[in-house]
């Protein structure tokens, strides 16, 4: 991305399951965690939730077998207006706003039965934090 060259499946899926790996240690060792990713695509979101075995199904695990993650995915959504003016003003980040484009192409909102809140970027820093508590209290 550093070198304005989007990402592929192939580029993204060891990441993943290694993010994936992480999040299992911290499951067992009874470690609640926060993982800031764009897990673009609904089969990213199932290979965090579910490790390498989404990859022969592309559907996480049943909840009972014990190899899915409990995950909250929270959808930080924008305009490409907003988030390409937001880029614009970063300094020495990896990823060239030339590449928003290619973003918003992959992207696959989540939807059910996916574990998820959506949470508009228009709000301030704040409120979208205090958004993203309330849901993980409630649960």
């Amino acid at each position: 991305m550093a070198e304005g060259i989007p990402l592929n499946d192939e580029d993204r899926i060891p990441w993943l399951c290694a993010l994936h790996d992480i999040l299992r240690r911290e499951e067992s060792s009874r470690q609640d965690a926060v993982l800031a990713c764009s897990a673009l695509k609904k089969m990213y979101r199932c290979i965090l939730v579910s490790g390498a075995s989404a990859l022969e199904s592309n559907q996480p695990e049943k909840p009972g077998e014990n190899t899915a993650l409990k995950i909250l995915f929270v959808h930080l959504d924008g305009s490409t207006d907003l988030i390409a003016r937001r880029l614009e003003k970063r300094r020495g980040h990896f990823m060239p706003p030339e590449l928003l484009k290619s973003q918003f192409d992959t992207l696959e909102p989540p939807g059910a039965p996916e574990n998820f809140i959506t949470v508009s970027v228009e709000k301030s820093l704040p409120e979208i934090v205090l958004e993203i508590e309330k849901a993980i209290f409630s649960e």
